[in-house]
């Protein structure tokens, strides 16, 4: 249900805009608020609310997210205004949606993982993950197809998806995982946390808005402020957590070298490929689809359909790569797989902006394979260097990064997108309106707003007919012939002379997001030997034996050592409580 909120909303934004009365040409900072804010809320809770988790009872929470992010979808479709107060609304119970989130994707792994071995936990958490992938995928058509209905269904089809999963979580999931008596909610952990991740993330939110003359918001006092301010309250954080008897996270679990390098592998892995699939939206629907005859008004429903390759790679290798994760450990797949993402950068930065599409379904094909490939053996190795008592902290550290590495990335490639649009787009529309017998007109274009033009290209419209019909050019566009006209406001003008300064600066996301990919596999190689909480093991045979029977430390304790000692944990499930015999 929350994967294919995400995306289905990604698609159907066009759709949303114009059913809630926004021009897309003025109203940048909604996209990024609809897009960043469900993003923001997730981010900021996650941790907080898998440590509370770890306190009063991981499904009990996951249960409540369930209903909240229900009600959140219910408020979506029901906004009642248009407008200004229309796109508040809208965003307001998208945060409602994100606290709801929050919870399920803060217990989701830590609930599997207390539920399964570990030689069978990369395998659980790779099927997972595949059935988020597909509501992916069925997100990505869906929303091209409800789009052409009624905006509010976008929301309206999770209701009664939503009512079904409540229902039938409480009904069936129960609670396993021992919880320790008498721990203490973590105050100023959870304050200094959240403060620090949400000025960051607003910071970096708001610098993507225009300034002044300036394309960003980079140099604006406030962006400066709350970047600054953001980064000093986490930079805090470690300190306050080693100073309270139960902390919000332990950070003592940062010293073991498998835990910490796959979190660090995740991140960067997220930092280099989280923007990457907005960005190849944008080149579809802003560019290709118009050239290929696609109308404008079609472009969100075909983005979604041409970008289906990628989600079924992800999905194909998501349960294959957890299955061979348990018999012969992360290391190996989560570095081939980073090395692999690395590939198809540059291999997507080497395609003309008028591509065949064959090459570039197979290229974005292998993306999801390394996607896949890296996702699940990551996400089980984290899960199992952890103790049990902390295992939906855990969660929620894990998925607080690879939250937090998408919004950077997202801000990394705009920023590098519109800088590059600043620099080459007017020059490149005056050019363009030379060339089409119209100089008279490359006036109107060159003070034309990069981000107003990305914005345009994102949603699918065409510029060109709202620029046209200024009042300030009525006595020009008078005197141009109907013809050009209809070529100026036709499908390939726009597209044709907004390409090249779009794709140069794509290229250059391209190459970093390569860049943060072999990053995320060196991170990957440092992760050590297979390791499962208390023990470091090689796979003998390929099956992994299990550790000796363990109890999750205090806080204290973990601050003490690298390695957690093994304790007796009568009430914990058979697999952690028995030795396997080898």
């Amino acid at each position: 249900m929350a994967a294919i909120d995400g995306t289905i909303v990604l698609i159907s934004l066009p759709a949303i805009f114009r059913g809630i009365s926004i021009d897309p040409l003025t109203s940048f900072q909604y996209l990024l608020w609809i897009l960043f804010g469900y993003s923001l809320v997730t981010s900021t809770l996650l941790v907080s609310f898998g440590r509370i988790s770890d306190m009063f009872g991981r499904v009990r929470l996951f249960n409540m997210g369930f209903a909240i992010f229900t009600v959140g979808s219910l408020l979506c479709a029901a906004t009642p205004n248009t407008g200004d107060l229309g796109a508040t609304e809208l965003i307001l119970f998208r945060i409602i949606q994100g606290v709801g989130g929050a919870f399920l994707l803060s217990n989701s792994a830590a609930i599997l993982t207390d539920a399964f071995p570990p030689r069978e936990r990369g395998k659980a958490l790779g099927i997972n993950m595949t059935a988020a992938i597909a509501g992916s995928l069925v997100g990505l058509v869906l929303g091209g197809v409800l789009a052409l209905f009624d905006w509010r269904l976008i929301f309206l089809v999770s209701v009664p998806v939503g009512a079904l999963g409540t229902v039938w979580s409480y009904w069936k999931l129960k609670d396993i995982a021992t919880i320790r008596k008498g721990q203490k909610l973590d105050v100023w952990g959870n304050l200094t946390f959240a403060a620090g991740l949400t000025l960051m993330i607003v910071g970096v939110t708001y610098a993507l808005i225009p300034y002044g003359n300036s394309p960003m918001g980079w140099g604006d006092p406030w962006v400066v402020a709350s970047l600054v301010s953001g980064v000093a309250l986490l930079v805090a954080f470690p300190f306050v957590e080693t100073r309270v008897p139960d902390p919000m996270f332990s950070m003592g679990l940062f010293k073991d070298r498998m835990f910490s390098a796959a979190n660090l592998a995740g991140f960067l892995a997220s930092m280099g490929r989280g923007g990457v699939q907005l960005m190849l939206i944008i080149l579809l629907q802003g560019i290709w689809l118009p050239l290929h005859g696609i109308s404008y008004q079609d472009t969100p429903f075909w983005a979604g359909v041409y970008m289906i390759p990628m989600i079924v790679g992800f999905s194909v290798m998501g349960p294959i790569s957890g299955y061979l994760s348990d018999r012969y450990g992360a290391r190996t797949f989560a570095t081939l797989a980073m090395l692999l993402t690395a590939s198809t950068f540059m291999a997507l930065s080497l395609l003309p902006y008028d591509f065949s599409y064959l090459p570039f379904a197979v290229i974005i094909f292998v993306m999801g394979l390394a996607g896949g490939l890296f996702a699940a053996p990551n996400i089980a190795s984290i899960m199992n260097a952890v103790p049990p008592d902390y295992r939906g902290a855990a969660s929620g550290m894990r998925a607080t990064l690879q939250n937090t590495g998408q919004t950077v990335s997202l801000a990394i490639f705009f920023t590098i997108i519109i800088s590059g649009l600043s620099a080459t787009l007017p020059g490149s529309l005056s050019s363009a309106m030379v060339s089409a017998g119209v100089p008279q007109l490359s006036s109107a274009f060159a003070s034309i707003s990069p981000t107003s033009a990305l914005f345009s290209a994102f949603l699918g419209y065409n510029p060109m007919l709202s620029i046209l019909s200024d009042p300030h050019f009525a006595s020009v566009v008078s005197q141009i012939p109907s013809s050009t006209f209809q070529y100026l406001t036709g499908q390939t003008f726009f597209p044709t002379a907004i390409a090249p300064s779009f794709t140069s600066a794509l290229d250059l996301s391209f190459y970093i997001g390569a860049g943060l990919s072999i990053a995320a596999a060196l991170a990957s190689l440092l992760r050590g030997k297979v390791y499962i909480h208390g023990e470091v093991v090689d796979p003998p045979g390929g099956n992994l034996p299990l550790g000796r029977p363990q109890q999750a430390p205090t806080g204290a304790e973990l601050r003490k050592t690298t390695r957690p000692r093994s304790l007796s944990e009568p009430s914990s499930p058979p697999w952690e409580a028995q030795v396997r015999p080898e």
